[in-house]
């Protein structure tokens, strides 16, 4: 049988955010957010859009631009743009590394569940970018995984249920990174990962995507994988958990 990237698994499943610490986290990096006329947000690594196309519905004097490497996703995400009819958001497809804008050109810069799949140099590749397109005293909201024990192990574990190399860090080596980019990391939160967890489930996909995402993982051509990934987040839930960075750019 096919192995499927954990993340390409649950959206073929149904999952619509695929976000570490769930709604949580990206309320707490929200939050951090100035919603006004004027400032620009860029989301890398948008998947389908569904957070920043609900922000430009709610926020319309703000501008928005995601962005993602996969086709599909983009295209799904321009089709609700025009369905909405919006006209202060934006999405193409582009590669993190590699950002496409010029330099000083956004105020924030949205980034969740995408630096942990990275090696640590390729995360300080695209932390680069982030700082060369934020505005000075722009602000770098990220949602990542943190490694509290066992970190070697816990990292093997975690790569081979998700069928993908994923390099979480502890919260120092983290922090580290930032700063060697130039940002100055000025909030933070970290509690339980709830990507698989019922609760978590409810609270991002609502109670009837849940049941569809659940009876889809336990169809035949599913199981093993699902019961595998939900075993593993169980058994690991104490050797990590989700983190949020709200970082400045310091010159």
């Amino acid at each position: 049988m096919k192995k499927e990237m954990g993340h390409k698994f649950l959206k073929k499943l149904g999952k619509t955010r695929l976000r570490p610490g769930g709604v949580k986290g990206t309320d707490f990096l929200l939050a951090h957010i100035k919603f006004e006329a004027g400032n620009r947000v860029l989301e890398v690594a948008c998947n389908r859009g569904i957070n920043l196309i609900s922000l430009a519905k709610r926020y319309p004097k703000t501008t928005f631009i995601g962005i993602d490497v996969d086709k599909e996703s983009i295209l799904e995400a321009q089709l609700e743009v025009v369905r909405n009819n919006l006209k202060n958001i934006e999405f193409m497809r582009a590669d993190a590394f590699h950002l496409i804008f010029s330099d000083n050109s956004f105020d924030y810069i949205i980034n969740e569940a995408m630096l942990t799949m990275f090696s640590d140099k390729s995360k300080s590749k695209a932390l680069n970018e982030y700082y060369r397109v934020l505005k000075p005293g722009g602000l770098l909201l990220t949602h990542d995984i943190l490694l509290l024990n066992n970190y070697e192990e816990t990292k093997k574990t975690l790569s081979d249920a998700i069928n993908m190399n994923v390099s979480p860090l502890p919260k120092e080596n983290w922090l580290l990174l930032f700063e060697e980019a130039g940002f100055k990391t000025v909030n933070s939160l970290y509690d339980k990962l709830t990507l698989l967890t019922v609760s978590g489930l409810v609270d991002d996909e609502g109670i009837l995507n849940t049941l569809k995402i659940i009876k889809n993982g336990f169809k035949r051509e599913n199981r093993s994988q699902f019961i595998k990934m939900g075993v593993v987040f169980k058994k690991l839930e104490k050797d990590m958990n989700f983190i949020c960075f709200v970082n400045k750019k310091v010159l």
